[in-house]
Order: structure tokens, then sequence, then C-alpha cells
């Protein structure tokens, strides 16, 4: 055998007697064509050899051929799979990443971004709106930047959204270390910035060569595709290795199509899920993401109203189904309806199709008060498929639940539910037409949530004039905009609010970031949406703390020229999380927006005027103070075709409170508050009362 290997530049070095010889006197005289056609060399083919073409690029300009020619396949529909690059250039990556995008980006588009994370948040949301069929990549500097994009990717990966990103990294070559921005650690020259990638990344890979980029790139299409394991994928690019050249083979770049399939669990899983549920009286339906992926929806739907077996959804699940489908109840769990928590709580089987099973959606472990109940549960990933000790069939959720239903059909089962489903409804129904009619009545006026600093309610109203209740606000935005609008939501109260009080039938039209529950999502959000649905209406409801987190890619929506609504729920604080102290015996620290004392943020609350913030980037904006201004914004909205951000001064503590429901926090079990030590008597009454895993 004769080896051959490429040196530094590139020249082919060939070792192994009468070749290595030949090739000496090859370069120092003149030899025919027929003679060097002996040489196995780059671009002379020999029959029978397995030689490739190859092209010269540097690395940067392989990831964005090889990315440009990516496409994915789901129920013989074809999609290419990468739209472009969000990109804030940096000294990491702006000379080679750079080049390659302004040189040839063939069909993918380049976008700047303001700020990594949100750039990132805007390209999860594109992800999951396109349901995991379409992304963009996204690549920021070495150092700061690159930290920036951490987060990001814990959320992808929290809720299974494919995200590829590129941060820069430091030299592989070391020679002119510490370079800028570089993270250096004593124990390990090999640690980098891009290490605090590895945790919440699905894939992580660092490139030190390049041709490590093939496999590296091969390796992140296999877990962006994969529907049971997709989730963040990091390829750190070493600056040097990022502009170096190499010869390619020419097939790397070839079209590749990544079947998104569908696999049925085996007949053996199926058996013991349709024999469990075949006894159940009284059995539940929890609606999760993977049936919005799935696009299962509709299946669930004739599954539950064949059997009558009612659902509950989670935050990812929620409007998988229609909202007006007679055996939805609507959320499930810690922010769920009274309909939802009322029949899960006697549910003697409980079906989780596509559900992480986090605690909200099963408060805790608490929800289920049967003590007789069992769990079953279909998921494409084995690991989500365990949850709860349940039964398991693990495929896809769509053939799954069609596979189960005949097994269902075969036994002639139907559910011993009478009038609970509709006697539950017409509770919530009737909750939700009061919820809606809730507003300010002046100085005797009583919110929703009782635990709040006395001050906190007129100071507001005198200092805004503010009179609008948050569920009321809620109400008025369904009625106004249009059905088949998107409407996100992510961190804060709004989405405890959202998942109770929302109704949509357009399948995936109400879309929520609360795996990770990360503030700041919302605003980047409408852009990735907008940029998935550019027929449709898209708005967001986002808290005056969560816009403050992170707005900063207002700019880039501008600068895309892309109609979105932003619509920030000013009540001078982080709402939820006062009420989460408070009602856990501790006073109002830190979670409203107020002067300091010198030690402590208890003073006067702090105003601001989001509207100007919107002027300045160049929004349409509103300030709406009542119930009337808002319905009236939101119509003149409809007629605007600019970006338009909506000030609503919304009162403290009127948004939502739990229904038959608990969370499980970690309260101190030690205080010198009597309040807290009360409360912490709850917790643990909650924890005995909870199941144990």
């Amino acid at each position: 055998m004769h080896a051959i290997r490429h040196n530094a530049r590139n020249n082919i070095i060939m070792t192994g007697g009468r070749f290595q010889k030949s090739w000496i006197l090859c370069c120092q005289q003149k030899v025919s064509s027929k003679e060097l056609s002996r040489f196995p060399c780059r671009g002379n083919r020999q029959k029978g050899e397995n030689m490739e073409k190859t092209v010269k690029m540097t690395v940067a300009q392989a990831i964005v051929k090889f990315l440009d020619n990516q496409y994915v396949s789901m129920d013989g529909v074809e999609t290419k799979f990468v739209e472009g690059f969000f990109t804030i250039f940096g000294h990491g990556i702006a000379v080679g990443l750079g080049e390659a995008l302004d040189s040839d980006p063939g069909q993918l588009r380049v976008m700047q971004g303001r700020n990594e994370q949100g750039m990132c948040h805007a390209a999860i949301a594109f992800a999951k709106q396109n349901n995991r069929r379409r992304i963009i990549p996204c690549a920021s500097s070495v150092g700061p930047g690159a930290a920036n994009m951490v987060v990001a990717c814990a959320t992808a990966t929290v809720n299974n959204i494919p995200l590829l990103v590129f941060p820069a990294d430091s030299f592989a070559s070391r020679q002119p270390d510490p370079v800028l921005q570089q993270l250096e650690q004593s124990s390990s020259l090999a640690v980098t910035t891009n290490d605090a990638f590895r945790p919440v990344c699905k894939y992580w890979d660092r490139i030190t060569r390049p041709e490590m980029i093939m496999t590296a790139l091969i390796n992140a299409m296999r877990v962006l595709t994969d529907p049971a394991e997709t989730g963040a994928c990091c390829i750190g690019l070493c600056q040097d290795v990022e502009g170096e050249s190499y010869d390619f083979p020419e097939y790397f770049f070839k079209k590749r199509v990544h079947r998104i399939t569908r696999p049925a669990a085996v007949e053996e899983e199926l058996e013991d899920v349709a024999e469990i549920l075949a006894g159940a009286e009284k059995p539940l339906l929890i609606v999760g993401g993977g049936v919005r992926y799935s696009e299962a929806g509709e299946t669930v739907e004739k599954f539950c109203e064949e059997f009558g077996i009612p659902f509950g959804e989670s935050q990812a699940g929620k409007s998988a189904c229609k909202s007006s489908h007679p055996y939805c109840l609507g959320g499930i769990g810690v922010t769920g309806t009274y309909a939802s928590n009322i029949i899960a709580k006697d549910a003697d089987v409980v079906l989780a199709v596509g559900s992480r099973m986090s605690d909200f959606t099963t408060s805790s472990k608490h929800l289920f008060r049967n003590p007789e109940v069992k769990f079953v549960s279909i998921n494409n990933c084995r690991f989500h498929a365990y949850k709860m000790d349940a039964v398991k069939a693990v495929g896809d959720a769509k053939v799954t639940i069609e596979a189960l239903a005949e097994k269902l059909r075969a036994r002639n089962y139907k559910s011993a539910y009478k009038n609970e489903i509709v006697e539950a409804k017409k509770v919530w129904d009737e909750e939700m037409a009061r919820l809606a009619g809730i507003e300010y009545t002046g100085d005797d006026f009583e919110p929703i949530i009782k635990a709040r600093d006395p001050r906190t309610v007129p100071e507001f109203v005198k200092l805004t004039n503010g009179k609008i209740t948050q569920t009321a606000a809620l109400a008025a935005i369904r009625r106004v905009i249009d059905e088949e609008a998107t409407i996100i939501t992510a961190g804060g109260s709004l989405p405890s609010c959202m998942q109770r009080m929302w109704t949509t039938d357009k399948r995936g039209g109400y879309h929520a970031e609360y795996g990770y529950s990360c503030m700041g999502y919302e605003v980047a959000a409408t852009l990735g949406v907008k940029f998935a649905e550019p027929d449709n209406e898209v708005y967001c409801v986002v808290g005056d703390s969560s816009f403050q987190m992170l707005h900063s890619e207002i700019m880039t929506i501008m600068q895309e020229q892309k109609k979105v609504n932003i619509l920030i729920f000013d009540n001078c604080g982080f709402g939820c999380i006062n009420n989460l102290e408070m009602n856990h015996g501790i006073g109002s620290l830190a979670t409203e927006f107020r002067y300091t004392d010198g030690k402590k943020p208890t003073g006067d609350l702090i105003p601001v005027d989001y509207a100007k913030i919107g002027e300045g980037y160049g929004l349409k904006t509103y300030t709406c103070r009542t119930i009337a201004e808002l319905e009236a914004a939101l119509e003149d909205a409809k007629k605007q075709d600019i970006a338009c951000l909506f000030d609503l001064k919304v009162i403290p503590k009127t948004m939502t409170d739990g229904y038959e429901s608990w969370w499980d926090v970690g309260i101190a079990m030690t205080s010198t508050k009597e309040s807290v030590r009360k409360a912490a008597e709850g917790v643990l009454e909650g924890r005995r009362e909870a199941r144990k895993y």
C-alpha cells in the first residue's frame, strides 16, 4: 500500500518505495503526460480507482455551500432546510465566514442580528413555526458574542427545536494566543468559551482541521433532522482554520434529502398501552408538543371523539388541536383551566402524547389524585416516554395514535364519562366570561391576586392613569384580531393567562416558549414567526420586564421591513414572581420597579413610556389606558404596513390565579417570619400528596 496525504499547503506527498522515488523524479525533470498518468494525483481518476473530483475552498465557503444543498422530506413533501444565516460579524467571523457569505451565499439570505441571543430566538421561532422543517443557522464572533448564544441553545434543546450555531473560537495553532476576547483557563489550554455550549447542545464540535467540517456538518444534520433527538447543535470555528483552504470532494456538496419519518410503535408496546386504556373508565389525554410537530392534531381529535376521551393541552401542545373541539378542556396543570384540572383529578388513566410531562403539566406530579391512576405515553423519544413511570409506546404521534385506535376499536372501547366533560367546560366558560368582564371600578377595586403591597394598585393608577385589567385585555385582543393570526408568549404571568384564556382553531396559531420560560424571547420571536408566515398577522404579548430584558431585534424587524405587532403589558414589575414570593409569605422584594431607598428598591414606582422607545425605532405606536383605546388601536394597526408597538398600562395583580393546581417550589424551611413558616407547611403537605417519581 502507498499512502497519500496532504501537507499544510495542500501539496500531495506520496510515500512508499517506487512511487516516492518516481514522484521525486517527476518533480526534477520533465515527464510525458503518459508517464504522469501513472500517479493517482488529484483530478487524474484511474479506471477502477476510487478517486474523487475535488474543489478547493475555505472551510467557511464549504459550510455555506453544504448548507445551501440540504433538504428535508416528510410525507412526500420536500422542503429546503436552510433559509439563510443570522449573524453579528465580529473579528472572529467577519473575514472568514463573512467572506464566504459575501462572495457566494448561493440561495441563502443573510440577516443582521443585533444581539446574539435575540437572533437565535428569532431562528428558534422560525424553526418552531415551520414544524422543525426549516432552520436559520446563527453565527457569532469569539468570546462574548459566542457566550450570548448559550441561553438560546438551552432554549432550543429544552423545547426540542433545531438550532445550528457557529461561534468563532480561538486559534487552533495557538500561535497568537491569547487572542482578543479569548478565555484562558490555566488548567487546560484546550478550554475556550465555547465549551459552555456542551451541556446545552445535543451535538457539539470544534473544528481544528479543515477536513473535520465534513463529518461535523453531517452529524449536525443527523441531529437537527431527528424528531426524537433534535435541539441545538454547536460547531465552533477556530479562527485560523475557518479561512484555511482544503480540497473538498465534490460529492460532499451534493443535494442531500434528510427523510423525517414516522416510525410506528412496535406491536408489543401498542398492545400494552391498548390493554391499559381499554380498562379505563375516565381516561384523559394530554396533548404535548409532539402532536404539533407530528401534525397529528386532527388525528388526536378524531381519536378522542370516537372513544369519548377528553384532552388537556400543554403549553407546547396548545393549538395542535382546535380549541372549539367538544373534547378540548384547554390548558392543563399549574397554568391550566378549571375544566382540565378537575377532570385530571379523577382520571384513572392518563395518556400523554408527545409531552415532556414537566412540572407545570403535572402540577409537580400532584394533579392526578385518583389513587389507582395509571400512566401511558406515546412519544418518539424513549427518554420522555419513560416519564411518570408510564407504560410506553415509542413512535410517531400520528401513526401510533392511528394504530392504537384500531386496537381500541377491536375491543369496542368507549369511556364511561356521562356529563362530567360538558359540566366542567360549562363552569370554565362561565369563568372565562367573568375574567373578560373584570373592570377597574375606582378606589374600591379589588384585583384577582390578593397578596400585594397595598400601595401598588392605587399608586399605579394615579401614576399611569391605566385602567386596563390583564384578563380583560387578553379577551379584547382575542375578539379584535384575525382568527388566522398567530400569537406569541413566553416568560412571566402572560403565558399562565394565555394557556388558560386563549382560544384558536388555527393549528399552530398559539406559539409559546415555556419549556425554558425564557424572558426576552417574545420580540425576537415575532420576526422568526413572520419569516415563517409572511402573509399572516403576527402578535406577541410581552410583559414590561421581559421587554426590558431583550428587545434588540426591533431594529432587525425594521431592517427586514416586517409588519409585526408587539403588545407590551406594563404593570411596573415582575408580576408573576411578585405573586410567587408574596403568596409564600415573603415581602414585595425587588420584583416591582421602584426607586431604591439605599438598601432595597422599596420607594415609589418608576414609570416608563414604552411607546417612545418604539417611536425611536420608527414603529407605529399606541398608548392604551382603557379597553376601548386598546380595541381602537388594534383595529387601526390592521391598516398599517409597518411594525406596531402597543404600550398597555395594565393594573398590577389582575392576572389569573390557579385552578385546582399546586406548584412545588424551594421555600425556606426555617424563617423568622410566621407567614413563611405557614407557607412552608403548605409546601410540605403538597410534597407528601404528590407522586414521588
